[in-house]
């Protein structure tokens, strides 16, 4: 799975992944400092938390048709540079309204993330091992936050909370530094004939390569991204919440609760690790591809929702942040899922810009979410109707998956462009 250069990759993903949630995560743990600083009311936060999605979720579009556009090794590249330097400026907020202005900044430089990890993965591994590979790769974003926990509260408390952000900072430039210097877009030699060869097989070397308009209107992928918001909504919740409902709800003072909060990320981390894995085995004794992917999609999706309604209703501190680690682990193991889905179904010239279409609509749920749990809180004065909410959605999605996810029709041609095969498509350029 590692070899013939892919190697590096991965790690390099990996690594992106580790970086872009100690920096998202790192304004949840100073949250508490944040708002004494700056005497932020409970909303106010909330929309703070959400205005990073505001600029999040227009370029996971922008991100996705870059990386289609201009190669995901160049959209990566100046995604990195731009959140990091967005990230620094942090130092300078002096209240509410420039937090906001800082955060949508932010969140525009995050936005391609994850659809240029999933280019670059469609570039270099073949069908059966993409789950995996986005899996492995896409497992660096729960470790991040697992560190940020401590990370973050230690310099917090020892030299003031806009320290962590510079050093964050710092980290995300040397890293675009190795990626720029080291790595390739696209295989080449023998890796790049494996992967033509697998395509060539693979059911979607039949379809031919529409406009991306066309994508964009097929159920399959409006409802797979339905799916994902509400996988969002609820990991959302529980990334800029979380903290906050162990300070509040649970009274936890900031250094037992960095403690806590690094539980469900690491339990998070081993489970979107092990999705990919989990649905390629499925794939590799059924002959399925589309089943194993909704198999594992489904059923984690619905052990989720039953963990995070338990969380929302127990009274104890100990079974709240177990059950909430074991929903963050189910939820997780769905994660490498919904681009798997897209890489199934989409021929390789439209991966980018579908997958950043799904993902636009999916992080919506950002942008609602914490401004929603915020004011949830402020008015019911507990966090309980947050979770029942949160675990509502995600039984939503589970059963959309079930109902309307389906492969694409090789026979319905519509308004093709060039119907040309997958192999010859998915190391070029469209």
């Amino acid at each position: 799975m590692f070899g013939q250069g892919r190697t590096l990759i991965i790690i390099m993903l990996f690594l992106a992944g580790v970086v872009n949630y100690l920096d998202r995560s790192a304004l949840s743990v100073a949250a508490p400092f944040i708002q004494n600083d700056y005497g932020l009311t409970t909303g106010e936060m909330g929309m703070i938390f959400s205005s990073f999605f505001v600029g999040y979720t227009v370029f996971n579009f922008v991100g996705g048709w870059a990386a289609d556009r201009y190669g995901a090794k160049t959209t990566l590249l100046l995604a990195m540079a731009l959140w990091s330097l967005f990230s620094g400026l942090m130092v300078l907020t002096i209240g509410f309204a420039s937090l906001v202005f800082i955060r949508i900044l932010f969140g525009m430089g995050e936005g391609p993330l994850s659809v240029t990890t999933s280019k670059m993965v469609n570039n270099w591994y073949t069908p059966k091992r993409r789950a995996r590979a986005l899996g492995t790769s896409m497992s660096g974003t729960p470790l991040g936050g697992a560190i940020s926990g401590p990370v973050v509260g230690f310099i917090a408390i020892s030299y003031g909370w806009k320290v962590s952000f510079i050093i964050i900072m710092t980290l995300g430039l040397i890293w675009a530094l190795v990626w720029f210097k080291f790595v390739k877009d696209k295989p080449q030699g023998k890796v790049a004939d494996e992967i033509l060869k697998a395509e060539g097989k693979s059911e979607v070397a039949a379809l031919p390569v529409h406009p991306l308009r066309y994508y964009l209107k097929q159920p399959t992928v409006l409802f797979t991204a339905l799916a994902f918001f509400s996988y969002n909504y609820t990991l959302f919740f529980f990334l800029t919440w979380f903290p906050s409902y162990l300070t509040m709800a649970r009274g936890l003072d900031v250094k037992d609760m960095s403690i806590a909060t690094v539980i469900p990320w690491l339990l998070g981390f081993l489970g979107l690790a092990l999705g990919g894995f989990i649905s390629d085995f499925v794939f590799k004794k059924t002959g399925r591809m589309m089943f194993s992917r909704k198999v594992v999609l489904v059923t984690c999706l619905l052990v989720c929702a039953a963990c995070i309604a338990f969380a929302g209703m127990v009274n104890a501190l100990y079974p709240a942040v177990i059950l909430v680690a074991l929903a963050v682990f189910f939820l997780y193991l769905t994660g490498a899922i919904y681009w798997a889905i897209i890489q199934d179904t989409v021929p390789a010239a439209r991966v980018g810009g579908v997958s950043g279409f799904m993902h636009f609509l999916a992080n919506t749920s950002g942008v609602i979410g914490p401004t929603l749990t915020g004011f949830l809180v402020q008015f019911t004065g507990s966090f309980t109707s947050a979770f029942l909410l949160a675990g509502l959605l995600t039984v939503i999605g589970a059963g959309c998956v079930a109902r309307y996810v389906k492969p694409l029709s090789a026979a319905d041609t519509g308004n093709s462009e060039v119907r040309r095969p997958q192999s010859s498509s998915a190391l070029s350029r469209p």
